[in-house]
């Protein structure tokens, strides 16, 4: 059991409360979803359960935190660590050795496990999370899912009582996502595990879910109880919870499955069945955008680390005012194909030309003042001691002006202008994302480059983005996103790449895409598979 009475908590040097008057109870064995906006405390309510609140962090808490019958606010995270296993938002920051059997085995070595049982459990963990195939890998070969993987495995491998997640899906493709959740919810009622986790795709864990939390970060206290009944009070709606809402529906759906036993029961008001609402799959030669010049041109690449090639035979073409989704399976070679076109990683083979020139005769710096890139880890980005210097700085780098360039309008875009003087740092992970995310779009490069960028973003963030991204179609931008938020692509993609194995394996409209990706497709497509639409905006206006 996990309780929380009246607690209160606030950073040091902060003027406001990032948690007041928190009251909750978890029952032992429950999985607990905890949600709500971009910088609502969500993180900070995870590290009170293990003591980094206030060990770690500084600052003032008040109130009572009981995990198991232990006082974290107490015993600290050292004594907390044998009870209570925790995976971060950066899961890149927790390793300390650099292959991946070396860092699961670590925590157990460190607890005097028997050789035997430590050299079982790892494989036990490896194989439950598939990544037996990956065990003597270098942490810094592995793909950000794969990371993301190896940091759950350590977490779990030394069996703790309760495990903190902070969007563990973040960074999984659907499939990986949905193969993680059913291994946590066999190791909860396996061993009595609570599991407590943040995230901001709810979609993915609501039908696993035995307890939603809620936090707005702006009035005092929590709302928790079954997910339906709190779903029903508050904004942040999944596209099948949005559906149900704007069709009036009694009952809210958690799967597809629900939604589509109740389309039968409730879902007569849904006026748009007619085939001629169907919109048309285009094909990717009558999409809009192709009638532009291609600012990428990609032919025959291949690259990779070592002696393994992580892409090849890749062909694509990339189009002023374009936005281009890429999908595909964790380790597909998303990422590598994007430190490629940024210059990072050398192609062993084929061409990438950049507005019809070379990229292997430009230098990186030169690249950049033509295309802009968000790695997975926004962190890499950030070192001012502001928000709004990041901007100042990435417009000073480029020689360009404030007056021209004029970055007030896309920290208001952003939804940061509220934090212009604050340091980066100290930022929710969402925060932080859309700051790094505006240093490098400041500049207005022709080609713009994503990688996860919707990661600690909540819905409202989302949309603001996908508004962001569609205006920069005007000034005739392409951009390229990899992502494994399907819901996203759904809403923002012109065309639609999926890779698989290092390949591209299909290359078309959004509707054209979707109709051949399974479980990589929205779930309007998904309950919808005979009538191309992929938004519930879509569903609900019938075109």
């Amino acid at each position: 059991m996990i309780r929380f009475q009246e607690v209160s908590f606030g950073y040091p040097g902060m003027d406001r409360l990032v948690l007041e008057e928190i009251t909750l109870s978890i029952p032992t064995g429950a999985l607990a979803l905890i949600a709500g906006p971009s910088g609502s405390g969500k993180s900070t309510l995870l590290r009170c359960v293990n003591g980094l609140v206030p060990h770690f962090s500084g600052g003032t808490l008040s109130g009572k935190i009981e995990a198991n019958g232990l006082n974290p606010a107490e015993l600290g995270p050292q004594s907390m660590s044998r009870h209570v296993g925790c995976v971060f938002q950066d899961p890149e920051s927790q390793f300390v050795m650099d292959q991946v059997e070396d860092e699961i085995a670590f925590t157990l070595e460190n607890a005097a496990l028997p050789r035997q049982i430590m050299v079982e459990r790892v494989k036990e963990v490896l194989d439950a999370l598939g990544l037996l195939h990956l065990r003597s890998r270098r942490l810094d070969s592995l793909s950000g899912g794969e990371r993301q993987r190896v940091a759950i495995a350590s977490a779990i491998a030394f069996q703790p009582s309760i495990l903190l997640l902070d969007e563990p899906t973040s960074q999984l493709d659907p499939e990986a996502a949905e193969d993680l959740l059913e291994h946590l919810v066999e190791l909860k009622e396996k061993l009595r595990l609570t599991i407590v986790l943040v995230e901001h795709r709810m979609e993915r864990i609501l039908p696993f879910t035995d307890l939603l939390i809620y936090l707005d970060g702006k009035t005092p206290g929590a709302i928790f109880g079954p997910p339906r009944e709190i779903l029903a009070q508050i904004p942040q709606n999944p596209p099948l919870i949005a559906l149900a809402k704007g069709l009036n529906w009694k009952t809210l759906p958690l799967t597809i499955e629900e939604a589509a036993r109740l389309l039968k029961s409730e879902g007569n008001n849904l006026s748009s069945y007619s085939p001629m609402s169907q919109r048309p799959a285009e094909l990717p030669d009558q999409l809009e955008s192709n009638k532009l010049p291609a600012v990428v041109e990609i032919r025959d690449l291949a690259a990779g680390y070592k002696r393994e090639n992580v892409i090849q035979d890749i062909d694509l073409d990339i189009f002023r005012g374009e936005t281009l989704v890429l999908i595909g399976p964790n380790g597909a070679g998303k990422s590598t194909l994007l430190r490629c076109l940024a210059g990072l990683t050398r192609p062993r083979q084929g061409s990438i030309r950049l507005l019809r020139r070379e990229i292997s005769e430009l230098e990186v710096a030169e690249i950049c003042t033509q295309l802009g890139y968000l790695p997975q880890d926004p962190n890499a980005l950030l070192f001012a001691d502001s928000v709004m210097e990041e901007f100042l700085i990435s417009l000073r780098n480029h020689g360009l002006s404030p007056q021209d360039y004029p970055p007030g309008e896309l920290l208001s875009h952003l939804g940061i202008a509220h934090l212009a003087d604050a340091y980066p740092r100290d930022l929710s992970a969402g925060e932080r994302q859309r700051t790094a995310m505006g240093a490098v779009t400041v500049t207005q490069p022709a080609v713009l480059l994503l990688d996860e960028p919707t990661r600690g973003l909540d819905y409202e963030a989302k949309i603001s983005l996908v508004e962001l991204i569609k205006s920069w179609k005007t000034n005739q931008m392409a951009v390229l996103v990899v992502t494994h938020d399907i819901e996203l692509a759904a809403m923002l993609a012109d065309r639609v790449v999926m890779m698989e194995a290092g390949k591209i394996i299909l290359d078309g409209s959004p509707q054209q895409v979707f109709s051949h990706t399974g479980p990589f497709a929205p779930q309007m497509a998904q309950l919808f598979p005979d009538r191309n639409w992929l938004t519930v905006s879509e569903v609900l206006s019938g075109q």
